[in-house]
């Protein structure tokens, strides 16, 4: 028997016994069409541990779970759905993680003032400060060292001075 050979069926549960499934032959076109969509469902449904159908009975699976007898409604949840004081919905209980405005501000000032008082402490602030921006994760002092021409124990040291002073600004030390 080839695969072109091969009959093909879909599960069709009774209306009345959703538990009860006969198997209806269907067409190779058919199967195409169904099939797809049935197993998109299913993986879906059990990457969300919703589906827990045996690997015997996966021949029953016609991608409606909520007829199904494996199904398992556990992580179903609607943000929409009233809470039980009935005084709101979840919506109403996320936290906002948003930075409130003030600290955005303050914390804007804070580095402006850092940037002035490294502009006074280093001739070449203006260059250090771009390459920080051109490095959001992070740069060592050696590169830095090396884009100024500087020997690197030297900036280092200077550093080291310079963060000290801007930390007393800051508050930490």
């Amino acid at each position: 028997m080839t695969n072109q050979d091969k009959k093909r069926f879909y599960p069709l549960r009774d209306t009345k016994n959703p538990l009860k499934v006969t198997l209806v032959p269907i067409t190779e076109e058919q199967y195409h069409t169904l099939y797809p969509e049935i197993w998109r469902i299913r993986n879906r449904e059990q990457h969300h541990h919703r589906c827990m159908c045996p690997y015997n009975y996966i021949w029953k699976c016609d991608g409606d779970c909520l007829g199904c007898e494996y199904h398992a409604a556990g992580d179903m949840l609607s943000l929409d759905e009233p809470t039980t004081d009935s005084n709101g919905n979840m919506y109403d209980y996320l936290p906002d993680s948003t930075p409130r405005m003030e600290n955005v501000i303050i914390d804007r000032m804070l580095l402006e003032e850092l940037f002035a008082r490294l502009r006074e402490l280093d001739p070449d602030a203006d260059r250090i400060i771009q390459l920080w921006k051109d490095n959001p994760k992070g740069i060592s002092d050696r590169k830095i060292a090396q884009a100024l021409g500087r020997p690197q124990r030297t900036f280092a040291d200077q550093m080291k001075k310079i963060r000290t002073e801007l930390w007393k600004i800051r508050g930490d030390k």
